[in-house]
Parts: structure tokens; sequence; C-alpha cells
């Protein structure tokens, strides 16, 4: 693996070769991604076969505008321009119909494509030196937890024989923090496929309108729903913060995940939740892998707040639960 910061030099060696058929992870303000050309299809292979990713789990497709986003479709719903409109570059997705030149190995054989804008500079810099569009799923090994800095992606590839010259630009610590909201609008209404860093009270204030709230329990047309998903090696349980003590009292060592009024004693091991929203978006992946980190026989987590804002929270944490959870599910 080649781990290097971005300079005019590295953007334009992952430049060439994304433009040339390979691939090369990018940052993006919601997680890294492993990136091709989303009309090259041994580059498409080569995402697939890295990430170890299921064939039926769709990339995403990343442009710089709506115009590069419209060659990608058959049909460009008003609902797509009002969100784009609104939200690009930034972490929103929209689900369209595709284009017929747009390869079934970019969508997963689906009618439809979703596509977003990054708004990260640096690989926002290296798509302008590409000129076509980029798919990409986020860079960890296939149903593990999603990478918000360079180390993440160095420690999922590593002994990965296929990865050893797997070119990385190092753009520091994801921004976000969680993957893209995915709206699909292919159809009449717009439905929401995946909540993510724009929330849902935000989009419908936008399209003047609810939307359906149809998150799937199993791959659909937007990655990241699968009923197991985002998750640790150590198995991960959620939990009530009056359950804690019991569930404590018995099994062993347990890293805990919650705010920092708890008081934890050994041989347990405490990982501080922050208390806002958008902090605690962004440290969550870190604290799933430092939690794996400590070799304890389980992870607890305490149920973060309700509320439309931890919605995004919620879902990664549910989908990387065991599936038997604590009292309170």
């Amino acid at each position: 693996m080649v781990d290097i910061q971005p300079s005019q030099e590295s953007k334009a060696l992952a430049a060439t070769r994304l433009r040339e058929g390979g691939v090369a992870v990018l940052p993006t303000e919601t997680v890294y991604g492993l990136f091709g050309r989303t009309d090259n299809i041994s580059a498409l292979g080569q995402i697939y076969a890295l990430k170890g990713r299921p064939s039926d789990n769709p990339l995403i497709a990343h442009v710089l505008d709506v115009a590069s986003a419209r060659t990608l479709a058959s049909r460009w719903p008003a609902q797509a321009d009002q969100l784009c409109e609104a939200f690009w570059p930034g972490p929103l997705t929209v689900v369209v119909p595709k284009h017929s030149e747009v390869p079934d190995a970019a969508t997963s054989g689906l009618p439809t494509v979703a596509i977003r804008s990054p708004r990260h500079e640096v690989t926002r810099a290296v798509m302008e030196a590409v000129g076509v569009p980029l798919s990409a799923p986020s860079a960890n090994r296939s149903g593990s937890v999603s990478p918000t800095c360079v180390a993440h992606v160095e420690r999922d590839y590593q002994g990965v024989p296929e990865a050893t010259d797997l070119l990385v630009l190092d753009g520091g610590c994801c921004q976000a923090g969680l993957e893209s909201t995915v709206i699909d609008v292919s159809g009449g209404t717009a439905r929401l496929l995946r909540v993510g860093s724009v929330p849902v009270p935000a989009i419908e204030a936008v399209l003047g309108v609810a939307l359906t709230d149809d998150l799937p329990s199993a791959q659909g047309a937007s990655p990241g729903t699968r009923s197991r998903h985002y998750a640790t090696n150590t198995p991960l349980m959620l939990a009530d913060h009056e359950h804690l003590a019991g569930l404590l009292g018995h099994g062993g060592p347990a890293c805990v995940i919650g705010p920092s009024t708890l008081t934890i004693e050994p041989p347990h091991i405490h990982l501080i939740m922050p208390d806002t929203h958008q902090v605690a978006a962004k440290a969550l992946y870190s604290l799933l892998r430092d939690a794996d980190a400590t070799e304890t026989t389980r992870i607890l987590v305490i149920r973060p707040p309700q509320g439309p804002q931890w919605r995004a929270i919620h879902d990664r944490l549910e989908r990387a639960a065991e599936r038997e959870s604590g009292p309170g599910t």
C-alpha cells in the first residue's frame, strides 16, 4: 500500500492511475472511498475484488456537478435538481433511472444509479483531472466498519496481497464521519433509502413534502442497507443506561461506549461517546474500531439520545449490533 500526502504530484499520480483503469483510495467528507472509473468494467471489478464486496451491492457514482450527473441518467427528475441545488457538493446521494451506457457492474444490474457530488477538495481535484465520473464504496473491507482516516484503511488492507500497491491519498480525518443520506427520486415519490449525514427534516424542507420512509433491511438500490453491516469483529450489543450494571455483572470484560457521566470500573473499559450529534457522528467509526482493538470479549454501546439528528447514528449501531441486543430493544 502506498500512502502519500496530497500534493500536485500525488493528485496527478492518482488521476493517471484512475484514468488508465486502476483504483485509488481517496478522502471524502463522509468516509474514505475506493474509487475507479464508472465507465470501466475492469476498474469496477477491481473495486469489488479488493473490498470483497458482494456483487448485489451497488456503488455510488461520484461527479463534480449536475451536468456530469445527468450523463449517467436516462431521466433527471425535478426533485433531483431541488436536492442537488440544496446539498451538492455534499453528503447527499440521489438515485435516478440510469442511462443505458452505465455498466451494470456499477449498479449491480439495477435500473437505477446512485449519484453524489463529494465536497472534499482533494477528491474534487483528482476527479477534475480524470474528467469522468468515478464510482466508489467506502474503502473498508466489506461488511466492516467504514474508514474515516488513513490508518483505518491501512489496518483493513494489511496482509491483502492485491493491495500491495494500492494508492491512498491522505486527506486527514473525515469531517462528517457518516456516509451520505440516500434518496430515491426515480419514481413519482421521493423515498428515503439510507439515513446519513444530511438529516431527513432538512431534505423534507427542501422538497416541501414528507419522504416515504422505505429503509430496507436487505440489499436494495442503496449501499449500506444490509441488516448486518458496519460491524465490529467483537460482538456488539446496544443497551439502555439503566441495564448497564446488570450486563456488566456477568460475562467477560466489556468495552463500554457511552457518555462521560458513566463510572466504569476495571476490568471493563470506557470509551466516551460525545454528547452532541455532529461530534458523535464524526467519532463513531473510530470509537467502534478502538473498541475492537481493546480485545475485550464484548462491546456495549449505550443507546444515544433519540431525535432526527441522531437517527443515522442509531441506524449504524443497530446494523452493527448482534441480533440479540440488550433490554429495551
